[in-house]
């Protein structure tokens, strides 16, 4: 099990204001997420701890870091501000645990601090995008909308106030589930409800994502893939409390289907997917999709509402030809599948994959400029960043093997050379991507 690292949250209100920051979109943790001032305790941050009757009862480590990071991150003294008699009250809000299934784990703290007046604060804008005082209530009212992506506790913390600005303790403000009978699931954007069952994917990922959308109109789950019969009952367990009236495929890889034809049977509702899934399933098993009702979406096709804006079908081919994706009118979010990861790579292979294809599908999106981005594996990360960024290693990984080529170098040696550091179980997919780089190479008369 992972170490567990102390962390604070600094909410910080006056009168019916709270001070909220969006992070900066090319950030690599929680990129494009709401949220509030902290960070990690560190060694002597202790020393900052003062003596006043306002702090009796907290951590000195805790409240040292709260001082230290309100220094760090805002331009200001939380501890002179309270030993100035600007701080009316402190509230220790709640604990947040990292869920077990996350590789880094924080145990955070979110302490609230009440200021008789607002402070004049200095904010280092390559973390933050957006830094405001905004009302409890009309940052509530953004959540309910759709226009914020923040983690489970940051959102809890949001909807309390937003309705109880008063408060002074929230409870179950750490995430959990029932691991016995249930798979974690989060809302980190209003109704886009991921779920996420163990599933058979490629290391490092060990979960797919299973997406329920609709609120308005029928409610969609995308990608139920769960590893075994136990997994399966827990995936149906947890949709049970929402309902599902259809389910739709991204695209024809196991590790998005497997038992999903199981549960459209005992839910008994249509399956979603292109004609080109349908065709490489059947292909593989022609009684795949025995006793189902089928229905073949295509670029345009509208599936479902969400908070009022319709839902698209995007056809996004490269990594398989039959790949789609949804993304409501609007753009708030675009739901990529394998389009790029979020734990992991892309593999770029076989027959349903093509590089050429792949480069393009890339440069459309970005320039849908959607402002949410959900993979299959991994969580929901803000802007198009992660985006440019791959289609950037993606344009030097092509150059890489281009000079390799010109060298004389055959796919083996190329494999050494770009992969020594990737784990040798995984070659054998990477060793897909050089031969689609190859193949796209020959396409373009490079080679």
């Amino acid at each position: 099990m992972s170490k567990i690292i102390d962390a604070v949250s600094i909410v910080i209100t006056c009168g019916n204001e709270i001070f909220a920051i969006q992070r900066q979109n090319f950030l690599k943790a929680f990129p494009g997420y709401w949220a509030f001032p902290g960070g990690k305790v560190e060694v002597g941050d202790d020393a900052l701890f003062i003596n006043h009757p306002l702090t009796q009862g907290i951590d000195p480590r805790l409240f040292g870091a709260i001082v230290r990071e309100g220094m760090e991150e805002l331009g200001i003294d939380l501890g002179l501000e309270t030993i100035n008699g600007n701080v009316e009250q402190i509230d220790t809000l709640g604990l947040a645990v990292t869920p077990d299934f996350n590789p880094f784990r924080f145990a955070t703290h979110f302490f609230r601090f009440r200021l008789k007046e607002k402070c004049t604060f200095v904010v280092d804008h390559n973390e933050a995008h957006v830094a405001q005082w905004i009302s409890s209530a009309d940052l509530l009212k953004n959540f309910d909308q759709g226009l914020i992506l923040a983690v489970p506790p940051v959102i809890k913390v949001i909807t309390t106030l937003g309705t109880n600005p008063n408060v002074q303790t929230i409870p179950d403000l750490n995430f959990s589930y029932d691991k016995e009978n249930h798979v974690p699931y989060i809302e980190s954007l209003k109704s886009v409800r991921q779920l996420m069952p163990l599933s058979n994917t490629l290391p490092p990922a060990t979960r797919t994502n299973a997406f329920l959308i609709g609120d308005v109109g029928p409610k969609i789950l995308l990608d139920p893939s769960p590893k075994d019969h136990e997994e399966y009952l827990k995936l149906k367990n947890t949709i049970a409390q929402f309902g599902v009236d259809k389910i739709l495929l991204t695209h024809h890889h196991p590790d998005h289907h497997e038992r999903s034809v199981m549960l459209a049977k005992d839910l008994n509702v249509p399956m979603l997917m292109s004609r080109d899934t349908h065709q490489r399933l059947i292909n593989i098993d022609a009684h795949y999709f025995e006793n189902i009702e089928l229905h073949f979406l295509k670029e345009g096709d509208i599936v479902t509402q969400w908070l009022g804006r319709e839902v698209l079908v995007y056809e996004v081919p490269g990594h398989d030809e039959g790949q789609i994706a949804l993304a409501p009118e609007d753009m708030s979010w675009f739901i990529a599948g394998d389009l790029f990861q979020g734990v992991g790579t892309v593999v770029i292979g076989d027959d349903e994959g093509d590089m050429s294809k792949y480069f393009k599908t890339l440069e459309k999106v970005i320039a849908l400029n959607p402002k949410v981005l959900f993979p299959s594996h991994g969580i929901g990360l803000g802007g198009v960043n992660i985006l440019e960024t791959t289609l950037e290693h993606r344009k030097l990984r092509e150059k890489q093997v281009l000079h390799f080529h010109q060298q004389g170098l055959n796919e083996d040696q190329m494999l050494e050379h770009i992969y020594a550091k990737l784990d040798e179980r995984l070659w054998p997919y990477a060793r897909k991507n050089i031969q689609k780089h190859l193949e796209k190479l020959k396409t373009d008369n490079l080679i």
